[in-house]
C-alpha cells in the first residue's frame, strides 16, 4: 500500500476510533465572487471541435482531445489540422452522456497507453465504462489498438451525471475514478452500487489493495469515498492530497478533500436545494458527513481541475484551476491551513469544460460548445 495512502487510512481510523469528526473551519461560500478586471494571460485559439470534453497533455506541443459525440483527436500546437484517432468504441451520446475523460498511462512514453471513460450503451440503458488502449501512430494516421474495457458500472440504467474523471495515484500504481449518481440521488448512499462514489482501482481495473472495504467484494471493495453527486474534477495536489469538485443541485457546488472511507453526504445534506424548491439539510446538521472545503451558491458548475506547478505564472504556483460552465469563467483556488479560497475568477468567452497544464507552464482550456475552442493561455 503506498505510504501516503497508508498514512491517510491510519489517520481516518484513528478519528473513527475516538468517535469524533476532525475539527475543520466552516467552508467558504465563493458563489458571489466577481470576475477580476486584471487578466494576466492572452488566449490563442489552436483548434475547434464539436462538443469537446477533455484534454490530456502529451508534451508542450501535443495533446489529446475527446469530444462527447465519440471522437478522439491528436493536436499539434505547432500547426496542422487535428488528427482523428480511429478505433474508438461506440458511445451513448445524449445530454450529459458520451465520450468523457482521457488520461495518459503513467508509463505512456514506453507503453503508449491511453485510459479513457465513456457512457456505454447496452441492454437496460447505459453505464460508465473505463477502457484502455494503445495509441498507434504511423504515416500520418492514428488508431487505438488492443482496446480493453477494464471496468464497467453495472447494472446499466438511465440518466445523466456520469462522472468519469480519471486521476492516477502519485506513485503511478493505481488510479481513482469518479462515478456520478446518474440522476438517481439515492444511489450515492447505497454501498452496493458504484454510483455517487470515488473508486480506487488497479491499473487493470480491479479493486486496489488498501481500499477501506477491500474484503467486502463487489462495489464496496472498489469504493474509496461515497456521497457524491456529479463529480467532474479530480486531481492530486503537489502535496499528494486528492481533491474533487462536484456540481450541486440548485446551489451547493463543492470542492472536497478526498480521504478514504469518508461519506460526503449527497443527497442527505447539501449547501443547495432541490430543483423543485424543497430544502435539503445543510452539512453541519449531520456531523457524520464531511463538509466541503469550499462551496459555491450561486453555482459556477465546475468542470476540469488542474494544479498549477509551471513557471509561466509564478503567482499561481500550487493553485487549483477550475473551469466554470455556468459562469463562463476560470477560477484560481488557493489551499492552505485555513481552508480553500477562491482568489481570482477570470472571465472567459465560453463554458470552460476542461483545464490542463503543459510542461512549459502554459495552461490549456477547452470550451463546451459546438464548435468549442481549444485555447492555450500564456502570459501577456
Amino acid at each position: 500500500m503506498p505510504s501516503i495512502f497508508r498514512q491517510i487510512v491510519l489517520a481516518v481510523a484513528a478519528i473513527a476510533s475516538t468517535g469524533a469528526a476532525p475539527a475543520v473551519a466552516a467552508p467558504e461560500n465563493a458563489g458571489a465572487i466577481k470576475t477580476t478586471d486584471k487578466i494576466p494571460f492572452q488566449t490563442q485559439t489552436v483548434a475547434r471541435f464539436d462538443l469537446p470534453w477533455a484534454i490530456a497533455i502529451i508534451d508542450a506541443d501535443r495533446l489529446v482531445v475527446t469530444t462527447k459525440p465519440g471522437k478522439i483527436f491528436l493536436v499539434d500546437h505547432r500547426g496542422g489540422d487535428p488528427l482523428e484517432v480511429k478505433g474508438v468504441p461506440k458511445v451513448e451520446h445524449a445530454g450529459q452522456n458520451g465520450l468523457l475523460d482521457i488520461a495518459l498511462a503513467p508509463d505512456f512514453r514506453q507503453s503508449r497507453r491511453l485510459y479513457f471513460t465513456y457512457v456505454e450503451p447496452g441492454e437496460g440503458g447505459s453505464s460508465l465504462a473505463l477502457a484502455r488502449a494503445t495509441l498507434n501512430e504511423q504515416k500520418g494516421a492514428a488508431r487505438l489498438d488492443d482496446l480493453d474495457v477494464i471496468w464497467r458500472q453495472m447494472p446499466k440504467g438511465r440518466g445523466g451525471q456520469p462522472g468519469g474523471i480519471i486521476a492516477f495515484a502519485p506513485d503511478g500504481k493505481s488510479l481513482f475514478l469518479t462515478s456520478g449518481d446518474r440522476m438517481r440521488p439515492e444511489t450515492a448512499q447505497n454501498p452496493d452500487l458504484a454510483l455517487g462514489k470515488v473508486l480506487h482501482l488497479t491499473l487493470d481495473g480491479k479493486p486496489a489493495p488498501g481500499n477501506p472495504a477491500i474484503e467486502a467484494g463487489g462495489a464496496r471493495a472498489e469504493t474509496w469515498t461515497s456521497g457524491h453527486r456529479n463529480p467532474y474534477g479530480l486531481a492530486f495536489a503537489p502535496d499528494g492530497r486528492l481533491w474533487l469538485h462536484e456540481m450541486g443541485p440548485k446551489g451547493g457546488d463543492e470542492l472536497n478533500l478526498i480521504e478514504p472511507g469518508v461519506n460526503y453526504g449527497w443527497p442527505e445534506v447539501s449547501y443547495g436545494d432541490n430543483y423543485n424548491g424543497t430544502p435539503i439539510p445543510r452539512p453541519p446538521s449531520r456531523p457524520e458527513f464531511r463538509e466541503p472545503a469550499l462551496y459555491w451558491t450561486p453555482v459556477i458548475a465546475p468542470a476540469g481541475l488542474a494544479f498549477y506547478e509551471g513557471s509561466l505564472f509564478p503567482a499561481w504556483k500550487g493553485s487549483a484551476l477550475i473551469g466554470g460552465l455556468k459562469t463562463l469563467t476560470l477560477s484560481r483556488i488557493t489551499i492552505d491551513g485555513s481552508g480553500a479560497h477562491e482568489d481570482e475568477r477570470f472571465a472567459m468567452e465560453g463554458r470552460i469544460r476542461d483545464v490542463a497544464v503543459a510542461p512549459d507552464g502554459a495552461v490549456w482550456v477547452i470550451e463546451d460548445a459546438s464548435p468549442g475552442r481549444l485555447l492555450r493561455l500564456s502570459p501577456l
